[in-house]
């Protein structure tokens, strides 16, 4: 059975169980280059319209080398483009965001709306064409190598809330939706258009899955009220969907968001999500006996190994218990893809990553 049956199965799409649990996992770039070292690789890197997306979509040779069963694919900046140099380390994506890296991410150090006022100033924003010329070449090339053998999931993450507070600022857009000021409802269209042409693009291009993104939650509570989302984002999630599934009606939709984003599920389920992504550990609501026994039956799982302490402790025999006890749980019945619940980060050692690989596809047999 090759990895996309397998995780075809997994998902509850096809007949049949498959031979184990699937597995997917992503890595920082220290990591890309330590394994594509180790396995005699080059890194393929696709650089991500925004930057810390760069590495979900990079890669892929050495994933699946590895044992991933999954291939990401996504848009990256257009043809030619080159961030401008600001200062120092920091430069200019096509967003007109600031970025400068740090030891993990690259942060967002100005943003070109924080003094947005009034609707006519966003109109004279220059907003990034989804379909600029060589956005999708990189993953085309990866959806044609691998499509046939694994499953390919485009990735759009970042969709509407935290693209949209991106271009702000947090503090000013979380005042903008406070005070109903008018230029927050034509920024979020411009925000749904933008990844509405990203998504299709990908699903047109043929790729088995699309990866929504919102970071929704903390580690205690949703950032804001689920009655807020549901007026402001859901009804444009649902246009999303509704848009994939008419261009592909077999399309499987993701959702991420980190954090305690709990009260949201049945949401997601309303509006066709097949699959809730990453299951973080360690936040309320997020147990996973509770959510197999509440929603398992309605939607698929994706996630769920804890990054946050349990993976750079190093403790292996720790490890082994988790898989074996998420697969127990979540795998029951199918409806799970196992995964780390974040991106590989330095704090966790490469012998860690072989073993939790190793453990994985040991442990997840049907």
């Amino acid at each position: 059975m090759n990895s996309k049956e397998r995780v075809f199965r997994a998902l509850r799409k096809r007949q049949g169980n498959p031979d184990r649990v699937p597995i997917q996992f992503d890595l920082c770039r220290q990591h890309i280059e330590t394994f594509g070292k180790k396995l005699g690789i080059e890194p393929d890197y696709a650089f991500s319209y925004y930057e810390d997306l760069t590495y979900r979509i990079s890669a892929n040779e050495i994933r699946t080398k590895m044992g991933s069963d999954v291939v990401v694919a996504g848009g990256t900046v257009p043809a030619g483009y080159k961030p401008e140099p600001v200062s120092g380390d920091v430069t200019m994506n096509e967003f007109g965001m600031h970025m400068k890296p740090t030891s993990l991410y690259v942060e967002v150090v100005k943003c070109p709306l924080e003094n947005l006022a009034t609707v006519s100033e966003l109109e004279n924003y220059k907003f990034p064409d989804a379909y600029a010329p060589g956005r999708f070449e990189k993953a085309k090339r990866d959806i044609d190598r691998f499509g046939k053998e694994f499953f390919i999931i485009g990735d759009v993450e970042i969709s509407l809330f935290e693209m949209a507070w991106h271009l702000t600022g947090l503090e000013k857009y979380m005042i903008g939706m406070m005070c109903d000021e008018p230029w927050l409802e034509p920024l979020n269209e411009l925000v749904e258009d933008w990844s509405t042409g990203l998504a299709l693009q990908l699903v047109r291009a043929g790729v088995d899955a699309i990866w929504f993104g919102e970071d929704l939650g903390s580690q205690t509570s949703t950032l804001i009220s689920p009655e807020e989302w549901r007026v402001r984002f859901k009804p444009r999630h649902r246009r999303m969907i509704g848009k994939l599934k008419k261009e592909n009606p077999d399309i499987i939709i993701i959702m991420h968001s980190d954090g305690a984003v709990a009260p949201l599920i049945d949401d997601f389920i309303e509006l066709r999500v097949d699959v809730y992504n990453p299951v973080q550990p360690n936040v309320d609501g997020s147990d996973p006996q509770d959510l197999k026994d509440k929603y398992g039956d309605r939607i698929c799982f994706f996630g769920g190994i804890d990054q946050q302490s349990l993976l750079p402790s190093g403790e292996i025999a720790a490890i082994r218990k988790e898989i074996k006890e998420r697969i127990r749980i979540l795998g029951k019945d199918r409806g799970y893809l196992l995964a780390p619940a974040h991106i590989l980060q330095p704090d966790v050692s490469t012998d860690t990553i072989e073993a939790f690989i190793k453990a994985a596809t040991e442990s997840g047999s049907y």
